[in-house]
């Protein structure tokens, strides 16, 4: 009889021990995927920095906010000179002109440097946005892909229900794409351009779209 209650008592303890696992194993995934999320929306907007000041039309933006820069200093001084009556000289006026261009023009003869370095961070971005995303992968092996396979099928929405809203709808939809790929899962909705938008917009995309998408297990 002891020995019946004490195999139903490992049983119990194995069961919790197990629970305890995958409580901690899903606590690090939300930790990892905000983790994702901020290197997914830090890269886009690098990406976005560089296509605005370094791309093909980036020359034409380079001059058009030198010429806002001399209509700001020019509007600044006119505004010193009418409420508290400072006044310079012409060749202050000249000489700030000047070293105003000599900045730009220095830094436009390092547009290219700076180019190679903010692409250097957009690769490190992608580097652990890359490496974030394969320790998801691990850990949702063992605590989200089997509750997805166990409630197909299964819409988006409601997967995000379960999880409690803890997850962004792009890195869920994301980190599932992985078992689509694998052949495990069929998403039954493809949706539209999510992973080329930035996160915000990918959200709203998918909130729009989270009842009609659908996960069924082919296992």
């Amino acid at each position: 009889m002891s020995s019946v209650l004490n195999n139903d008592d490992l049983i119990a303890k194995d069961i919790n021990n197990e629970k305890l696992d995958n409580n901690l194993q899903r606590s690090n995934l939300y930790k990892l995927l905000k983790s994702w999320w901020q290197a997914r929306q830090q890269l886009i907007e690098r990406q976005e920095k560089k296509m605005f000041w370094y791309g093909e039309n980036s020359l034409i933006m380079w001059l058009l906010w030198q010429l806002v820069g001399y209509v700001v200093v020019a509007m600044a001084l006119m505004l010193l000179n009418n409420i508290f009556g400072i006044s310079l000289p012409l060749w202050q006026y000249v000489s700030l002109f000047v070293i105003q261009t000599i900045f730009f023009v220095s830094a436009l003869a390092a547009k290219g440097q700076l180019a190679n370095k903010l692409q250097r961070k957009i690769d490190n971005d992608e580097l652990m946005r890359e490496e974030a995303l394969n320790e998801m992968i691990i850990l949702a092996e063992d605590s989200l892909y089997p509750d997805v396979h166990a409630k197909s099928p299964i819409s988006l929405e409601a997967l995000d229900d379960y999880l409690d809203g803890q997850f962004h709808l792009a890195s869920l939809q994301c980190l599932l794409q992985k078992e689509v790929d694998a052949g495990r899962l069929i998403m039954e909705q493809q949706p539209h351009e999510v992973g080329v938008l930035p996160p915000e917009l990918a959200d709203d995309e998918l909130n729009e779209h989270a009842s009609e998408i659908t996960y069924r297990s082919t296992l």
